[in-house]
């Protein structure tokens, strides 16, 4: 996972950010003038809180349209609103420019991506997932 923390933004708002989402191995702080926030992990454990957001907020449906627009042949890439994050709040998006302060990218890679969508953001009926798959692919 990572952002672009520009110039008239403090890092460590950036960081807290990605926090609000992912228990990462690392964090780290790259860059001069524009610097980037990378969270590094390599269990899908540490997606938890991105999966129980999701159910929290009931955007399962609309996360996972979003998500399957990355979803690649061993990688799943999607981003999503960084001020959104900051204050707590899950907000899709297609890239940068939908975001004023850039959004923060997140990529998973795994032999499986589709489980992996399947772990995070279930297809759904009525509002209500059509199933649950137990602990991470």
């Amino acid at each position: 996972m990572e952002a672009e923390s520009r110039p008239t933004e403090d890092p460590e708002k950036v960081k807290q950010a990605i926090l609000r989402i992912i228990d990462p191995e690392e964090v780290v702080v790259e860059g001069g003038d524009y610097k980037r926030v990378v969270a590094y992990s390599t269990k899908l454990e540490s997606l938890e809180r991105l999966r129980r957001l999701l159910r929290v907020e009931r955007i399962l449906d609309s996360a996972r349209g979003a998500m399957k627009k990355g979803l690649g042949k061993d990688r799943l890439v999607f981003y999503l609103h960084k001020q959104a994050l900051y204050a707590g709040r899950l907000s899709f998006v297609s890239g940068d420019n939908e975001s004023p302060l850039g959004a923060v990218r997140v990529e998973i890679e795994h032999p499986e991506p589709r489980r992996v969508l399947d772990w995070l953001a279930p297809p759904t009926r009525h509002g209500r997932p059509v199933f649950e798959l137990e602990g991470p692919p």
